[in-house]
């Protein structure tokens, strides 16, 4: 690998290091090997200044800019708390605490191994009731 190559497409400011080479379209930076084979520039980055990523981390960008390649600024973490961390729909819907219908908090369900909102489920469980016996009123 060309290091000075990787750190002439870096520039170093006072927090972050925004790459001034090739990002993907989701704006994260890409450096492209001589071989043909490229790869996310701030795992390089974090390669060369922190040493491996442990084995099934991803890297989180704290700094939230997606073409930041300043070590500091990266965290390796699972890609649960990646996703929970960041502002996609899966993370918006774990910080709920409450229904958005307005019925109050949430409950955990051992059975349904996730959240549910008690008023919300008594509804749906007596369509579910109404519909299964209108079916065998119909028979």
């Amino acid at each position: 690998m060309d290091v000075l190559g990787f750190w002439n497409k870096v520039e170093k400011t006072e927090s972050c290091w925004p790459w001034k080479g090739r990002l993907t379209e989701n704006g994260y930076a890409r450096y492209h090997f001589g071989s043909g084979r490229t790869v996310a520039a701030h795992r390089v980055a974090y390669a060369l200044l922190r040493g491996p990523i442990p084995s099934g981390m991803t890297l989180d960008h704290l700094c939230r800019v997606r073409h930041c390649v300043n070590p500091a600024h990266l965290e390796p973490v699972t890609m649960k708390e990646n996703i929970l961390r960041g502002n996609g729909l899966a993370a918006t819907l774990a910080r709920r605490k409450e229904c958005p219908k307005g019925h109050g908090p949430f409950f955990w369900s051992e059975v349904q191994g996730r959240r549910l909102c008690k008023r919300c489920k008594a509804e749906r469980e007596g369509i579910r009731r109404l519909r299964a016996t209108e079916g065998k009123e119909t028979t």
